[in-house]
């Protein structure tokens, strides 16, 4: 980031923790919880405990963070090396981001800057400039990602609830202030799980690797009473409403399928279109990792510029309004933005090299995007 840049940013940001240090909210047992922040142009500060509201307002006033951290893991001794703080436990959290849902619209809110040269464009693999390869993905997320990735949420709720009978009221959603969500799973049953069980509960809430075997369908002489009924728990109740239909469709189906030399293979086939399904998106390797530092809720998002807060209601969150707390002070930027975007209910942009005059909460959101400065604005 440019110097200029850099210090509207950080002035921005250090305003926000003044005015709104009341929306960060400190986890549960945080004496035994590693932090961490990374500032603007520089590198990540690990491995410091923070046992107060007091001590973090002074590390976010007197570093100006771009992004605050807090581990899910609990430690003996948080501020030590990692193979010195002994482990006791970690929250489950998992992370649903709008990129990984393949939706089409992301087609016409991503665009791509030229590391080259600096080109900003539309979409492609290469600089229509300079024709390098060397580019940088920019997205600014639209409402359908929003929702589409609230979908998500509510299948993932579902499955922590029915399946894994973890309650309600420990399940927290965040929105990550760029993207997506973080749902949070405290004081349950499955904190001491380590990095390979978890990878079981991963693949089970992903709905990775089922096999026939699973819903009653063997490969040699299958038998009509060991598939699966619609009413059960868990995968096999779901897969099987899905490939049955209904209870009243289920034994000619599963005649059908004994029948049939291939029937094997048929189900394997449903099974693996049931993935997007019955399976939620999220990013496996977040919730296997242990000793990952995740995203202070109630911090700044230095890719957008906008919070990490907590939903009350998904369904009515709103993180282009709700989630933006930047000033609304006007701004002139160099914004180069080749797509329209929306925040606190008006469309931005698009623009191409021109200086304009906007809310300091959009031209922050720009410049984190690195779609504007004000370095190269001419007096």
């Amino acid at each position: 980031m440019l110097e200029q840049d850099l210090q509207l940013v950080e002035v921005a940001f250090k305003k926000y923790y003044f005015d709104h240090f009341d929306l960060l909210l400190i986890p549960e047992r945080s004496s035994e919880r590693e932090f961490g922040y990374q500032k603007f142009n520089g590198g990540m500060n690990r491995h410091i405990s923070i046992k107060s509201n007091e001590e973090l307002r002074l590390m976010l006033i007197t570093n100006i963070p771009s992004d605050v951290y807090c581990s899910n893991a609990y430690y003996s001794f948080p501020n030590l090396p990692m193979s010195e703080k002994d482990w006791k436990g970690a929250d489950l959290i998992f992370d649903i981001d709008a990129k990984d849902l393949n939706l089409d619209c992301r087609q016409e809110h991503t665009c791509i800057k030229c590391i080259s040269c600096d080109e900003v464009s539309a979409l492609q693999s290469t600089c229509p400039s300079c024709k390098s390869t060397k580019i940088e993905i920019k997205s600014l997320t639209c409402k359908n990602c929003i929702n589409g990735a609230k979908e998500e949420v509510v299948k993932l709720k579902k499955i922590l609830e029915d399946d894994l009978d973890i309650k309600k009221e420990k399940i927290q959603v965040y929105f990550s202030g760029n993207e997506g969500f973080h749902v949070h799973v405290t004081d349950s049953p499955y904190q001491l799980l380590g990095s390979r069980e978890r990878n079981e509960l991963v693949d089970y809430i992903m709905f990775r690797g089922a096999m026939p075997e699973t819903f009653g369908m063997k490969k040699y002489k299958p038998e009509r009473s060991s598939f699966a009924d619609i009413n059960e728990k868990g995968w096999r109740g779901r897969a099987s409403k899905h490939i049955f239909g209904s209870k009243s469709n289920r034994s000619k189906t599963i005649s059908e399928i004994i029948k049939n030399s291939d029937g094997y293979s048929i189900v394997q086939h449903r099974l693996d279109s049931l993935k997007d399904i019955i399976g939620v998106k999220i990013d496996p390797n977040v919730t296997i990792d242990i000793h990952r530092i995740f995203r202070l809720p109630g911090s700044l998002n230095s890719k957008s510029g906008m919070s990490k807060v907590l939903c009350e209601n998904i369904d009515k969150f709103n993180p282009f309004q709700d989630s933006c707390f930047i000033d609304d002070e006007k701004t002139n930027v160099l914004a180069n933005c080749p797509t329209q975007f929306t925040l606190k209910n008006i469309k931005f942009g698009p623009y191409k090299n021109e200086k304009v005059t906007i809310p300091k909460y959009a031209a922050i959101y720009l410049i984190c995007k690195g779609l504007a400065n004000t370095t190269l604005i001419q007096n």
